[in-house]
């Protein structure tokens, strides 16, 4: 697969699995799961600049911010928890996450991370665009978000859609990935993503070294992404997988650490 650098897009909101929505601004994606009834769950908070944009996306579905039954987190990062506070205070609504990652989402800008993230737009100068972007958006300027529900261990979390999680630390410690087994899809947060936005790079990969804790960890938790059997991966940047998961993993694996 050729890989190249990903021109700016605008922000979009489109279906990409039956009921799932992905809702991109700023080269961050976030995703709305409707459920049998009229409830919707979201998956991961963006950033600041999203929040107006979800309440835009949820109307188009004639849905209303009551609908909501609350935020699943796949990590804390600021790009993935840009409004999680907001949405507690305005909404009521819970925030969920692995205990190993509310730390994080409390002190957004302070996480493990393996190499110096100054020295990637030198080197990447394809990232410039894409951290301009998500800067513009708001992401220096996430604030920390508490009183996060822990996730359960065992069985489909009672939540629309009736994700089961998958953990798969390494991005972060506490990095979980949702599967959706009866509509055949992961969303896999910054497990595996299509766009590194330290790289400017397309095409499946775990994030550099700039913002993951732990390469080889992972490098090892793709294996459970695998495992799934599921048709289409979401990630958190970048464009739906729509070709396998284990296919997605291979070429994960072949890029490697970087």
């Amino acid at each position: 697969m050729e890989h190249h650098v990903c021109p700016e897009v605008p922000m979009s909101f489109t279906e990409v699995a039956d009921g799932v929505h992905r809702l991109s601004h700023a080269y961050v994606n976030l995703y709305v799961v409707q459920g049998d009834d009229n409830r919707v769950l979201v998956v991961d908070a963006g950033l600041p600049a999203m929040w107006p944009l979800l309440g835009e996306a949820l109307r188009s579905l004639g849905r209303r911010p009551s609908d909501v039954a609350g935020i699943a987190l796949t990590h804390a990062h600021f790009d993935h928890t840009g409004f999680a506070a907001v949405a507690q205070r305005r909404l009521g609504v819970p925030v969920w996450a692995h205990p190993e990652d509310f730390f994080i989402a409390a002190h957004p800008y302070r996480y493990a991370h393996e190499n110096l993230r100054a020295l990637y737009p030198v080197k990447h100068p394809g990232s410039v665009r894409i951290l301009g972007a998500m800067a513009r958006a708001g992401a220096l300027k996430v604030p920390g978000v508490r009183d996060l529900v822990p996730y359960g261990a065992d069985g489909p979390l009672d939540l629309p859609g009736a994700p089961r999680l998958v953990f798969t630390p390494g991005h972060t410690f506490g990095h979980c990935a949702l599967h959706l087994p009866d509509r055949d899809v992961v969303l896999v947060g910054d497990a595996l993503v299509t766009l590194d936005p330290y790289t400017g790079v397309e095409g499946p990969q775990i994030v550099a070294g700039a913002a993951t804790a732990d390469s080889r960890q992972a490098l090892a938790s793709l294996d459970r992404i695998a495992a799934t059997g599921a048709t289409v991966l979401l990630p958190g940047h970048g464009e739906p997988w729509r070709w396998g998961a284990a296919e997605a993993v291979d070429e994960a694996r072949a890029v490697g650490p970087h």
